[in-house]
């Protein structure tokens, strides 16, 4: 299974000739190549994660690909047929095992409403967050795709995230607010916490890939 990195929180995953693409979002360049899409996961409702743009060109270029989602994005997402998940679901889609977990999204202030969240654990072995410090209780992560930055997080408590998952591997994803000096002071940071427990800690920039 390989996994690539796109612009802030965009993933794709492929396996076997398969294709699986999370938060597809307003930072993230166009997709191209999905000839092979099985399936499409977007963890919440907010822009930098999904897009009417990019779901209207994946859809085109993939008709019929299944959408998973929590109620909060089936609402926003009104034009679109979405399979609502929630923590606890598990789903199959193609060479893909899904196990959704969560439900929240990481409070960024009173002021604002909070909306649904899930993370998502494929196959067993990589684990999203989305926008969260759920950890996937009583599940050996291999892989996990760790928050480098954003409104609702500390770099404190992204660090306490890794050390309570403890991936074999890990790399950072939402990292578009931060500037070149800032992105880098927080992966050093995560690195640090990834190998506590013996862990990896892999610096994928848009367009690197890791095979899993």
């Amino acid at each position: 299974m390989r996994v690539t990195k796109f612009e802030h929180a965009t993933l794709r995953i492929d396996l076997g000739g398969d294709t699986l693409v999370i938060d597809p979002g307003s930072f993230t360049s166009p997709l191209d190549d999905l000839s092979g899409l099985v399936g499409l996961v977007i963890t919440h409702e907010h822009p930098d994660h999904w897009t009417p743009d990019h779901l209207d060109r994946i859809l085109r270029d993939a008709p019929g690909t299944p959408v998973f989602a929590p109620a909060g994005v089936a609402a926003a997402a009104t034009d679109y047929e979405i399979t609502v998940v929630e923590p606890g679901d598990t789903v199959t889609v193609g060479r893909f095992t899904l196990r959704f977990f969560g439900g929240d999204h990481a409070i960024i202030h009173s002021s604002l409403p909070r909306v649904q969240n899930v993370g998502v654990l494929i196959n067993d072995e990589l684990y999203y967050p989305g926008d969260s410090y759920a950890v996937p209780e009583g599940v050996d992560v291999g892989t996990l795709a760790a928050p480098l930055g954003a409104p609702w997080l500390k770099i404190g408590e992204a660090m306490d995230f890794v050390l309570a998952v403890a991936p074999r591997r890990a790399f950072g994803v939402h990292d578009i607010p931060l500037s070149v000096i800032g992105r880098d002071m927080h992966r050093s940071r995560l690195k640090w916490a990834t190998e506590q427990n013996g862990g990896e800690f892999f610096e994928l920039d848009p367009g690197d890939s890791l095979d899993l």
